[in-house]
């Protein structure tokens, strides 16, 4: 296996609702300050870093649910291509805009602000917590600082920053597109082949779709022989892990632009050491580095506002405090440290 290498030229940077403690967990309802803004969370990160999965982890310990900012993911079809988030791993966790577009037509950055307008409205009405989840910088862009759209005049958003040293981050993108291959993306791209496709719409623009054309070509006009098949299949594999690797540098490179030019408060959480890690010790480094981090920044950030005004308790705010402490502890069950 070809290891692929790039110089990002990045390195790693040195809700009017109330909460209430119970003995399930922590629960979100709608309070009297309605002037305050509603709470959102945001998940951004480059490809690979695990935003999905941090995204489950939150739901799964707050009300909440989950908004995917995925551009291709939002297209139905080629789930294995797209990395779409299994039903087995949402583990019960309810998904907005996970397959719900023509893969033949195109759903612009307006058309994802529009549906993930409703689904937040939607998620807030039920007094659940929003968490919006992708690597579509353009589509968070859209829904969160368009002029427009007056979003940050109605919902308090918190950033998280999932994150990777790059040469761990690349390793670990060129290993999955192989776990991928193993997975039958060659046969889902073969599947949606055609001669005269247009590369530059839709589910087509997804990175394992353009880079398998000429093998595929070779393959159904049955001229090449089996060596040629195989060079052109390996040259396709390559260029997908390349272009995979290229990708996760332009998101990060946009993350930096839209933190500088809106003033986005990033809580970044490394992921290196789970993403070069395996088993236990990866599982383990995720909940020391990302996911129990993460519990407590947005227990601090649904308190924000509330503790100091008297909305919350010294008992509820305390409960709270000592669960953030236990999950940022690598705690699972940090919610049992509640009541």
């Amino acid at each position: 296996m070809r290891l692929l290498h790039f110089n990002c030229s990045y390195r790693l940077p040195h809700l009017p609702v109330s909460v209430r403690e119970s003995a399930e967990g922590i629960s979100l309802e709608t309070g009297d300050l309605r002037r305050r803004r509603e709470k959102v969370i945001v998940v951004l990160g480059a490809t690979g870093t695990g935003k999905s999965r941090l995204s489950i982890d939150l739901a799964k310990h707050f009300p909440a649910e989950v908004i995917n900012a995925d551009k291709m993911q939002v297209y139905e079809g080629l789930d294995t291509v797209t990395n779409k988030v299994t039903v087995q791993e949402q583990r019960g966790v309810t998904h907005h805009l996970l397959g719900v577009a023509d893969p033949d037509g195109e759903f612009s950055a307006s058309d994802f602000r529009a549906l993930a307008s409703a689904s937040i409205d939607s998620i807030v009405r039920r007094r659940r917590l929003p968490i919006i989840a992708g690597g579509s910088n353009s589509y968070i862009e859209a829904l969160v600082s368009d002029e427009a759209s007056r979003f940050r005049l109605r919902y308090d958003c918190c950033f998280l920053w999932v994150d990777a040293a790059m040469p761990v981050l690349h390793t670990f993108l060129t290993d999955r597109v192989d776990r991928m291959v193993e997975a039958g993306l060659v046969e889902e791209v073969r599947k949606m082949f055609h001669p005269k496709a247009d590369y530059t719409l839709g589910l087509r623009k997804a990175i394992g779709v353009p880079e398998m054309d000429q093998y595929l070509r070779a393959l159904f006009s049955g001229a090449a022989d089996d060596r040629t098949l195989a060079a052109l299949l390996e040259a396709g594999i390559h260029d997908i892990k390349a272009n995979t690797c290229k990708l996760s540098c332009c998101q990060v490179g946009k993350i930096h632009r839209l933190r500088a030019v809106y003033g986005w408060d990033l809580h970044r959480l490394d992921a290196t050491e789970a993403l070069a890690s395996s088993g236990r010790a990866s599982r383990d480094a995720w909940d020391r580095h990302v996911a129990g981090p993460s519990v407590g920044i947005v227990t601090r950030f649904l308190l924000r506002n509330y503790v100091h005004s008297g909305l919350v308790g010294a008992g509820a705010g305390a409960a709270i405090a000592a669960a953030a402490a236990a999950a940022a502890a690598g705690a699972v069950e940090a919610a049992a440290a509640i009541g």
